[in-house]
């Protein structure tokens, strides 16, 4: 017998988006809040101890606060090593020369983007009810109270965030389901 072919969302325990956040099959509703970063390397010591001092105060209260740190920008390297095997076949002295210029291109871009980071807190709500919500704006205030500046994802916010866990970065929207977008453009209303 044939195994049925499961969707991604299936493989990691989504089943769908929720108004807060996204619904799991096992682990109830994960709601995250996006934070924006602080550049601590312009902070003085004790400003860059009184950050560590608020966070560690935020998790003392939420200690079911999970923290997410991801890239927010590509990574190169398989490109790099595209470029860098092509130009070991060549022979063209010229067409070496550039490939290399291109993987150095490659490297500077990659160093601008290396402190291009986003920074999330996830809350996971066991059992959703009326009082989820006053719970989770509760939750938002105490992290901005904190000193951090966060706001809770959006679903368009959740959706480029798994893309680019799965390897697809993109800035563009992103469709809940494939052609989307084409389907809308051609299709004319009745």
């Amino acid at each position: 017998m044939a195994k049925r072919k499961q969707s991604t969302a299936e493989l990691i325990g989504i089943s769908n988006f929720s108004r807060n956040g996204l619904q799991t099959k096992s682990q109830g509703e994960i709601v995250y809040f996006l934070v924006q970063p602080t550049n601590i390397s312009v902070l003085s010591e004790q400003n860059v101890a009184i950050k560590i001092q608020h966070l560690m105060q935020l998790l003392s209260v939420q200690p079911d606060i999970e923290i997410i740190c991801s890239d927010a920008r590509e990574n190169f390297e398989y490109n790099k090593l595209s470029l860098a095997r092509r130009a070991e076949k060549e022979t063209n002295l010229k067409v070496q020369l550039l490939l290399r210029k291109d993987m150095k291109f490659l490297d500077d871009i990659q160093l601008q983007m290396s402190t291009a980071r986003e920074f999330m807190f996830a809350y996971r709500v066991k059992n959703a009810n009326d009082q989820s919500f006053a719970t989770l704006n509760r939750l938002e205030k105490q992290i901005n109270d904190q000193g951090f500046d966060c706001r809770r994802a959006t679903k368009d916010d959740i959706k480029r965030i798994l893309s680019r866990y799965f390897g697809h970065m993109t800035e563009d929207a992103i469709d809940d389901v494939d052609g989307e977008r084409m389907i809308k453009k051609w299709i004319i209303p009745d």
